[in-house]
């Protein structure tokens, strides 16, 4: 299996064997149950879909909840598809199989971790894209320290460049976090302990590939 859904607990600490502190992230990896396989001959290609995370049938469509029945599955919250799985698991995957964190990662692999930042609504320049501000008060400066400053040139271009660095939405937006290592593997309790931090609130889904 290429990935699988988890969600974040929280982050903590952990003494390495050379007795270093390393920040870490406690992840809920599974166990996620096999909705749907796909296949070359009838979808084009290889994928795996896994679903996560138990809802309630009366907030879910319809046809969701047709879809979760013929999996032998209740409905979930969270449905994620992995293509191109690799070959070890070709058919060793089916309908309905349950899908844990032991049976996907060991301690010192390498994953990245997919979630969505969190929200900050709208922010300035200093805090969006790390400017500098225009500088103390002196020299005629008034109310402008965190202000971006200059944003286009005079009668040409006389207008302002697209792309420019301004304030605005900041946060919700998609990270891939990249090359964490599997510190501890819990399967008992389908816990995973990678080193780093992870994008995302507490208890917000967090998709890990290998």
């Amino acid at each position: 299996m290429s990935g699988i859904i988890g969600k974040k607990v929280g982050m903590t600490s952990i003494f390495s064997a050379d007795g270093r502190n390393v920040a870490c992230t406690l992840i809920e990896a599974g166990p996620c149950v096999v909705t749907q396989v796909k296949n070359v001959e009838t979808d084009g290609y290889n994928a795996v879909q896994l679903a996560f995370g138990e809802r309630k049938e009366k907030n879910t469509p319809k046809p969701l909840i047709g879809h979760f029945k013929k999996a032998g599955t209740t409905p979930k919250q969270k449905v994620v598809e992995f293509r191109d799985f690799r070959v070890e698991f070709d058919g060793q995957v089916e309908l309905g199989k349950t899908v844990s964190a032991g049976e996907v990662f060991v301690e010192g692999d390498f994953v990245d971790a997919i979630g969505t930042s969190k929200g900050k609504g709208f922010q300035g320049v200093v805090k969006r894209h790390g400017f500098g501000g225009v500088g103390g008060q002196t020299h005629g400066q008034h109310n402008r320290q965190r202000h971006p400053g200059s944003i286009g040139a005079c009668s040409w271009p006389s207008r302002v460049f697209k792309g420019m660095r301004m304030a605005g939405r900041t946060g919700g937006d998609r990270v891939k976090v990249i090359n964490l290592k599997v510190l501890r593997v819990y399967p008992e309790q389908n816990l995973l302990l990678v080193s780093g931090s992870v994008p995302g609130p507490k208890n917000s889904f967090v998709i890990l590939e290998k």
